[in-house]
């Protein structure tokens, strides 16, 4: 029996499409992708600059939809091609998390408070979600930045903010660009072990745009893209440790 057995399927793409212009400036980001993840899977997604990974990760985050193709998360189906089937921004905000390379944060609120602000959105009281917002900027090793401004942050330091946000509201789906690209190896390590703690505690499906293949035994399952498709996955966590499930 494989880890993935039993387990509810968190992420359903089939066959997207993504194409830009048309006729001579027709350009063709992703060909015909498919992917399927488990909840508590973690999943890294490999390839060179322009394979379209970005494109597949916005696209599953219902940021920027496929011209074709089909989306189900959770059993659900949110997207039909470029129709959607829920209220995409209501459904981002309760079942999915999103950390990109450059943080993003809101530069007139404190770091703690751009974390609080994704609970509050979601109308989590705010002693609430300021404990949860700590508790997180603790395990990062942030918390004595939580009153700094960002401009007051370096860019590793405000990315970690940006982690602990994308966390806030315990997602069940986490997406990530390039989260480590800002972050020395010990702390980049720890943003990936963190994501595999997420997705075995709290089920979460988990997929990471890197390319830092310092901490690749974190996870499940890794992909890699070239020319907007998607291989079969190339090992799996059970593969690189000798384990058998």
């Amino acid at each position: 029996m494989t880890e993935s057995q039993g387990r509810e399927i968190a992420i359903s793409a089939m066959d997207l499409t993504k194409r830009y212009g048309s006729g001579n400036t027709e350009v063709l980001a992703m060909r015909n992708v498919s992917m399927t993840i488990h909840s508590a899977e973690v999943v890294a997604l490999l390839g060179p600059s322009g394979s379209g990974k970005s494109t597949f990760l916005t696209a599953v985050g219902l940021i920027n939809p496929p011209t074709s193709g089909s989306i189900s998360i959770r059993g659900q189906k949110v997207l039909d091609g470029e129709s959607a089937l829920v209220n995409l921004r209501s459904f981002r905000r309760r079942h999915i998390g999103f950390i990109f390379q450059k943080s993003n944060l809101i530069p007139f609120l404190t770091a703690i408070e751009n974390v609080q602000v994704a609970m509050q959105l979601n109308g989590q009281a705010a002693r609430v979600s300021r404990q949860r917002a700590l508790e997180l900027m603790d395990y990062l090793g942030i918390a004595d930045r939580a009153s700094n401004l960002p401009a007051m942050l370096s860019g590793g330091q405000q990315q970690r903010v940006a982690v602990a946000r994308a966390l806030a509201n315990h997602p069940s789906v986490i997406l990530a660009d390039e989260p480590t690209a800002a972050l020395d190896g010990h702390r980049g390590r720890q943003v990936m072990e963190l994501f595999a703690k997420v997705a075995r505690e709290q089920g979460a499906a988990v997929i990471v745009v890197t390319h830092d293949h310092r901490a690749l035994d974190v996870f499940d399952t890794i992909y890699e893209m070239e020319d907007g498709v998607i291989t079969k996955p190339t090992h799996s966590r059970s593969a690189v440790s000798g384990s058998s499930d």
